[in-house]
């Protein structure tokens, strides 16, 4: 139960960070390409790319951590 709740506070906590970075980024000038292995990508907000990263660090850290094992009592 209690990995549950971590679960849901994990998502809900990052899916809020977000949906403010979404509105936070909206008159964003200075926008740049982000290079992948093969291509890269269309002209992106600068603050995106380093809040999405962030975003998503965050996540998969919070979710590394979750041991989604019962533990028999």
């Amino acid at each position: 139960m209690f990995a549950f709740k971590k679960l849901f506070f994990t998502i809900s906590f990052n899916f809020s960070l977000f949906l403010l970075l979404i509105i936070g980024i909206q008159n964003s000038l200075n926008k740049s390409k982000v290079n992948f292995l093969i291509e890269e990508t269309v002209f992106l907000p600068v603050g995106f790319i380093l809040g999405s990263s962030f975003i998503s660090g965050s996540l998969f850290g919070s979710l590394i951590t979750t041991n989604f094992r019962e533990k028999n009592q």
